[in-house]
């Protein structure tokens, strides 16, 4: 190689930097083709909460009660048939939400699935959120296919 030749090779894979520059970048400015800061965090819908709480009282981690106001129509009254007759205290395989999807076949409804895993086991779970008029999302109907969580 040429002694001769301005730049340097280095960590960079063989391309050539004018001489003068470091390959750093002065104190106090950044590069513009980057976004500042940790990437912003991923906003999950409704339909995620919605899942993570109807599985909490199918699997009888929390009471049916405590989706009370969360519910409208025979949405409650699946939730009543769906909960074990009392509260587990301790299990040793907690189920898991694993995927949880939506569908919005209109404004101000959402028809979810979650994909639950307890160990080996899948059960699938579908759900329809509606939202009222003072901006609510709640639960109108629920359903589960396979076994129990």
């Amino acid at each position: 190689m040429d002694t001769t030749t301005r730049g340097t090779i280095g960590s960079n894979g063989g391309r050539r930097r004018p001489a003068g520059r470091s390959g750093t970048r002065p104190a106090g400015r950044r590069d513009t083709r980057r976004p500042a800061g940790p990437p912003p965090p991923v906003r999950l819908g409704p339909h995620h909460w919605f899942a993570e709480r109807l599985l909490a009282v199918v699997s009888g981690r929390r009471p049916v009660h405590s989706l009370l106001g969360h519910t409208i129509g025979p949405a409650y009254q699946q939730l009543v048939n769906l909960a074990p007759a009392e509260q587990v205290l301790r299990e040793r395989l907690s189920p898991v939400v694993r995927q949880c999807g939506r569908f919005i076949p209109g404004p101000g409804v959402i028809e979810a699935f979650a994909r639950i895993s307890t160990g080996e086991r899948v059960t699938a779970m579908a759900f329809r959120l509606e939202q009222g008029p003072d901006l609510r999302w709640r639960c109108a109907a629920v359903e589960i296919q396979g076994p129990r969580p």
